[in-house]
């Protein structure tokens, strides 16, 4: 637990390194993880043992609902055998007196508490009303199968009872049955599971059929009872108040119990938001998979209408067996929660006042004992700060006052060491300081050699590669103009010969000059070149070199980058790479122009080359310091590899490249350089490369435009 001590704060940090409070630590550490273990076992045990008494209570509050639900449907049946019994009744269906037996039959529906009471004839198919038997149809189904074709044999017949459901159809045909007594519109309900159902409109009811039989035992009609359990308040009220009397839940607790069918509450004594029961509220989706899919008993929490109950439902099964709703007994969770925190709290309380305590008297002792140790302490940090402290007698007689004892004398030993020491320290940092100035001395002027040797190395390197390349190209100069001029000569005697007749492809012999004058131009620079070349670059003036022929006209940088891109243009569109220009020089460079072009179509050249396919090249333009212009020209290659950097001006050196005689960078830089100016190369592999070119300038607005 003390692993990571950097993030904390410093002075606590300090405390860490003193022995009180690491020892300290070693006793209240293990005393508050104790504390906190015992609360926490306490917290779920607590936990744990409520909720599995109250999940018990629930689940036998339960099986007391059920069983009294139960026993409303056997109650159903007897009360409906007592009537079927009555010598009224048979004397009356004898006499066929059929008003006076449809009084007794309503006299008796009220009295024993039947929301309909019929009497129809043995075979099911005519019930009784004021005017006769009248025809009808008996409810098909399990109970009236259980009734239907009696014999003498079954005098003995109990009748038989259970809970049945009725669609609309079914319940408008039964006279004292309306809508306002089964119609519920649905509710909104939290954690019910979704529904487009608006209302529910099914009666469930506690069906009880029996036989009518003689003084001679012969079957005379059928009684049918039923009681519709739909807003049925009595029973659920009653349910609850076996379940849930007085002095059985905690005093702010609530008992419930409620009656669905499918998941609505059609009978319940639930509280709604305004405090009226929450019919029409359906149950929680959880409940619902758990008891109506897979058939279990469900004791639990369960989230109720709006609060939360511990909760016991099971299914109803009706008289086909089929589940069609639920039976609910439970009662708010929140009274028994906050007891059950509030013992943990008063337990919490008890066990950390306790650790509180043992804790004190761990630092009331660990001061005493530790005094004197950070008294020592205290003078050896004095000490390394460099004061003058002795510790004193403290506790004589015991370890602690002959260790401090002690300890005093060797700090004195240790301080006449210490002034020693000083001493031959302050001689010998002296000596140090002359050896170290006169080393610093010898490394300068070192250095001074190795930069100057440096130089000279690239100087007359480049000299040999730029004298080579002269004699080369002087060679091959010479070579062309000899054709050249036999070219030039024979032209001249062909046009002499044709006379008139060279008008007609004068338009390809004017072709012919130009071009040829073109190749010795071409040339001539050449030349010019390899004379220029038989110096080092670095061994001209800064000065720009006038070339032959007079001085040097300004030359519009923007205008000069324009022309090159035109001669590019196929090359840029066939490699789709995309140029973005920004001009902010208000200078001109003093260079020729056609060679200034020359530089930078060689330039631009190696850029598109270092592209597959599409990119950009960005090129800039600027003044600088010293009467200059730059030249930048970025590109999104390949990039060059940082060891062929250092000869990327060197003559037919091509870095990879698949065509090319590696003399365009070289003359470039020739050329450059001839003029007093400048290149330098940035490049990182996959990036790209920047090249930039750096010539004198003036501020002249008779700029060459041709």
């Amino acid at each position: 637990m003390f692993a990571d001590r950097s993030r904390l704060p410093t002075f606590v940090r300090r405390r860490f390194h003193t022995l009180r409070y690491r020892l300290l630590a070693l006793v209240l550490v293990p005393l508050l993880l104790l504390s906190g273990t015992v609360i926490l076992l306490a917290a779920k045990w607590s936990s744990d043992y409520t909720y599995e008494q109250l999940f018990a209570k629930v689940n036998a509050d339960l099986q007391v609902a059920g069983e009294s639900f139960r026993r409303i449907r056997e109650d159903t049946r007897s009360e409906l055998s007592a009537v079927a019994g009555s010598a009224s009744l048979v004397h009356l269906l004898r006499n066929a007196s059929f008003d006076d037996i449809m009084q007794l039959l309503a006299d008796q529906q009220g009295v024993r508490g039947f929301d309909f009471l019929r009497a129809w004839s043995v075979d099911g198919s005519r019930v009784l009303t004021s005017a006769g038997w009248q025809p009808g149809r008996l409810r098909a189904g399990p109970l009236a199968a259980a009734v239907s074709g009696a014999t003498p044999e079954k005098v003995t017949q109990q009748g038989v009872a259970g809970i049945e459901l009725y669609e609309p159809a079914d319940w408008q045909e039964i006279p004292g049955i309306d809508a306002s007594r089964v119609v519920l519109p649905l509710v909104p309900t939290a954690r019910a599971r979704p529904t487009d159902r608006q209302v529910e409109d099914r009666a469930m009811v506690i069906r009880s059929l029996h036989e009518v039989r003689d003084v001679k035992g012969q079957l005379v009609a059928l009684l049918e009872g039923g009681v519709l359990l739909n807003r049925n308040f009595a029973f659920v009220d009653e349910i609850r108040d076996l379940v849930y009397g007085p002095g059985s839940l905690a005093p702010d607790s609530r008992g419930t119990v409620t009656l669905f069918l499918d998941d609505v509450r059609i009978s319940t004594n639930v509280p709604w938001l305004d405090d009226t029961r929450a019919l029409g509220t359906r149950v929680s989706s959880e409940v619902y998979r758990t008891v109506l899919s897979r058939g279990d008993i469900w004791i639990d929490r369960a989230f109720v209408v709006k609060d939360w109950y511990i909760s016991a439902y099971e299914p109803v099964i009706d008289v086909n067996g089929e589940r069609i709703g639920m039976l609910y007994a439970g009662y708010l969770e929140a009274p028994f929660r906050a007891r059950m925190l509030m013992a943990i709290a008063v337990l919490s309380v008890l066990v950390i006042a306790g650790s509180l305590l043992a804790g004190l008297a761990a630092i009331l002792g660990a001061r005493s004992i530790f005094a004197p140790i950070e008294t020592m302490t205290a003078v050896v940090r004095a000490t390394a700060a460099g004061e003058h402290r002795r510790i004193g007698p403290l506790s004589p007689g015991s370890e602690i006052g002959e260790l401090a004892s002690n300890f005093d004398v060797m700090l004195d030993t240790l301080e006449l060491h210490r002034r020693r020491i000083e001493q031959d320290a302050a001689l010998l940092e002296d000596k140090v300081k002359l050896r170290t100035a006169e080393l610093e001395k010898q490394n300068r002027r070192l250095q001074d050699s190795i930069d100057l040797l440096q130089q000279t190395r690239r100087q007359l390197a480049n000299a040999e590669k730029l004298a080579a390349l002269g004699e080369l190209t002087a060679g091959v100069a010479h070579e062309i103009n000899n054709p050249t001029a036999v070219i030039l000569g024979n032209m001249d005697v062909l046009v002499a010969d044709l006379g008139e007749g060279c008008e007609q492809v004068q338009t390809e012999i004017d072709l012919i000059f130009e071009q040829v004058y073109r190749i010795r131009s071409i040339t001539d620079r050449l030349l010019q070149y390899s004379r220029s070349g038989q110096l080092a670059p670095e061994q001209s003036s800064s000065a720009p070199v006038e070339p032959q022929g007079g001085g040097l006209t300004p030359v519009s940088l923007p205008k000069v980058i324009e022309d090159s891109l035109t001669l590019l243009a196929h090359e840029l569109d066939g490699r789709q790479v995309v140029v973005a220009e920004r001009h902010e020089t208000t200078r001109a460079a003093l260079i020729d122009r056609q060679e200034l072009q020359q530089v930078l179509v060689n330039l631009l050249s190696n850029a598109i080359q270092s592209m597959a396919q599409g990119g950009q090249i960005r090129i800039e333009t600027r003044d600088g310091d010293n009467e200059v212009v730059g030249i930048t020209i970025h590109d999104s290659g390949c990039g060059i590899e940082p060891d062929d950097l250092p000869r990327v001006f060197d003559p037919f050196f091509t870095s990879g490249k698949a065509s090319g005689t590696g003399l365009g960078l070289s003359v470039s830089y020739g050329i450059v350089r001839r003029f007093g100016g400048d290149i330098q190369v940035y490049s990182e592999r996959g990036v790209g490369s920047v090249f930039e070119v750096v010539l004198p300038g003036v501020t002249d607005n008779t700029l060459q435009e041709t």
